[in-house]
C-alpha cells in the first residue's frame, strides 16, 4: 500500500437514509468515480456471474465491522494479533481491501465491489500499525483455508510479505495448503518498484501487480514474477472505517482513495470469486484470469496484462 490518501466527504443524509431503510436496489453513489471497475469489465462480468456464495478471506488488519457498505457482506473471521474473535481494523487497510472485493452493490451507499455476490471473511495479522509477523501471517492463511475461505487475499506487501516468500519458508507451505483446501491465493506483488521473483516456482499463488488509469504499469509495482498479471492500483477509492485510525487520521467519513498492489490484488480476488461462483477449480480459476489478461503492447512490467473479467468469465 502507498498512503496518497484522498478521503471524501461525508456521506450525504439521503446516503444514511438509504442505509437506515435497508433499500437494496439503488445505484452507489460514488460508482462514477470508481474507474478501475470498467477497466477490468467487472460490470459486464455480471450477466454472467457475481461471485454468489463465494467467501473472499482478507488477510490483513482486519475490517470496519459496522461499515454500512460492509456490514452484511462479512462471515466469521478471527484476530491473530489480539487472540479473538473480533477482528477489528485499527489502521484501515484492510477495510480498503475488503470494500474493492465486496462491498455492497446497488444499495444506495457508497461504492459497488468487485464480486456483488460475494461475502468477506476478515482475518486480522496485521496489527494498527500494519505490520506483523510470519507465524501470524501463515496462521492467517491456514485458518482461512480451513475455515471455508475459497478465494485469500494476501495485500501484506509493506508487511515484508514479498521478502519471506522470496526466502522460501512457511509461507509457500500455508499458500500450498490453502491451495490443497480448495482456495485461490492472490497475492499484491509489492510496491518498491522493482524486478523479482518473490515466491518459490512450484507455489501456487497468481501474484498481481498495479496499472493506472492509461493501462500502464504504475511507477511503484513490482514485476517479473513468473506468470503474474495485472490490474488497477491507482487512484482507487474504497470502503475505510469511520472511526479514526492510520488511514483515517483526517477524515472519518468511511471512504477514500490509496494507491498500491494492495489495492490491485483485491480486485483480482473478486475476479477469482465470480469464477469460483461457476464451479471452476482452484487451477482453472487461475489459468482463465492469466490467459484472458490482456497486453496488447507487450510491456514486460504489466506480467501477462491488465485482467479481463468479461473475457475470463464467458462461458466455452
Amino acid at each position: 500500500m502507498r498512503t496518497r490518501t484522498r478521503l471524501l466527504a461525508a456521506l450525504s443524509a439521503t446516503v444514511l437514509l438509504a442505509t437506515a431503510c435497508g433499500e437494496d436496489s439503488e445505484p452507489d453513489p460514488m460508482r462514477d468515480q470508481q474507474w478501475a471497475l470498467d477497466a477490468l469489465k467487472l460490470p459486464d462480468a455480471w450477466g454472467e456471474t457475481k461471485g454468489d456464495d463465494t467467501v473472499i478471506a482478507v488477510v490483513d488488519t482486519g475490517a470496519d465491522l459496522d461499515h454500512p457498505d460492509l456490514k452484511g457482506r462479512l462471515v466469521d473471521g478471527h484476530d491473530f494479533v489480539d487472540g479473538d474473535d473480533e477482528p477489528k481494523d485499527m489502521n484501515g487497510h484492510g477495510t480498503h481491501v475488503s470494500g474493492i472485493a465486496a462491498a455492497h452493490t446497488d444499495n444506495g451507499v457508497g461504492i459497488a465491489g468487485g464480486a456483488p455476490g460475494a461475502k468477506i471473511m476478515p482475518v486480522r495479522v496485521l496489527g494498527a500499525g500494519g505490520t506483523g509477523d510470519n507465524a501470524d501471517i501463515t496462521k492467517g492463511i491456514v485458518w482461512a483455508a480451513d475455515h471455508g475461505a475459497d478465494v485469500i487475499n494476501l495485500s501484506l506487501g509493506e508487511s515484508g510479505l514479498m521478502a519471506r516468500l522470496l526466502k522460501g519458508g512457511v509461507l509457500n507451505q500455508a499458500i500450498a495448503h490453502a491451495h490443497d483446501k480448495g482456495a485461490v491465493v492472490v497475492a499484491a506483488a509489492g510496491n518498491e518498484g522493482t524486478a523479482l521473483q518473490p515466491y518459490k516456482v512450484d507455489t501456487p499463488v497468481l501474484v498481481v501487480g498495479a496499472s493506472d488509469q492509461d493501462g500502464k504499469p504504475a511507477d511503484f509495482s513490482n514485476f517479473g514474477a513468473q506468470q503474474a498479471v495485472s490490474a488497477p492500483g491507482v487512484g482507487i477509492l474504497s470502503t475505510l472505517p469511520t472511526y479514526r485510525t492510520k488511514e483515517t487520521l483526517k477524515d472519518d467519513s468511511g471512504y477514500g482513495e490509496l494507491d498500491g498492489t494492495s489495492m490491485a490484488a483485491p480486485y483480482v480476488s473478486a475476479v477469482a470469486a465470480l469464477l469460483h461462483q461457476q464451479d471452476r477449480t482452484p487451477d482453472q480459476i487461475m489459468a482463465a484470469i492469466r490467459g484472458t489478461a490482456k497486453n496488447p503492447d507487450g510491456l514486460a512490467k504489466l506480467g501477462l496484462g491488465i485482467v479481463d473479467a468479461k473475457a475470463a468469465a464467458a462461458k466455452d
